[in-house]
């Protein structure tokens, strides 16, 4: 079986891709297929979050880049930044994993936690795609959010 253990930070070509959910990219150990239906282990340092666009080398030396599959998210918008501020600080309070975009967040759907931002005088809407939340302020990992792109 193809095996990854180690993680680039840049590659001048990619062999495969492998697309995955949030709750799959934490897993530093982990059997997955790749986008050519070949299966691959990740053996991979603990303590990080796989982000879209990540490199991996497998025990082949071919590079297998990450990506973000699509799920089911909870949004909310506001142009009110006050009102986005007290979103995310009862959000964060239950320790919800956290998409911070310009006007908006993004949350692994929960009508519980839609129903409390209703409560807050926001409307969640429902929507599949890709998620990224914050890694979280102590994060240092390699892999954790430090490439710029839109959301």
């Amino acid at each position: 079986m193809l095996k990854a253990e180690q993680i680039l930070t840049e590659a001048g070509h990619v062999d495969d891709t492998l697309t995955l959910p949030f709750q799959l990219r934490q897993k530093s150990r982990l059997v997955a297929t790749l986008a050519s239906g070949r299966d691959i282990l990740l053996q991979l340092p603990r303590g990080g979050v796989l982000r879209d666009g990540a490199l991996l080398r497998t025990s082949e030396g071919s590079v297998v880049q990450i990506r973000s599959a699509p799920e089911t998210l909870s949004v909310v918008t506001s142009g009110d930044p006050l009102e986005l501020a007290r979103a995310a600080y009862h959000l964060g309070n239950r320790h919800v994993p956290l998409q911070i975009d310009q006007g908006g967040l993004r949350y692994q759907h929960d009508h519980v936690l839609d129903d409390m931002l209703c409560g807050l005088g926001l409307s969640p809407r429902v929507e599949d795609a890709p998620f990224e939340p914050e890694s979280g302020a102590y994060s240092s990992h390699p892999s954790a959010h430090e490439h710029s792109h839109g959301h």
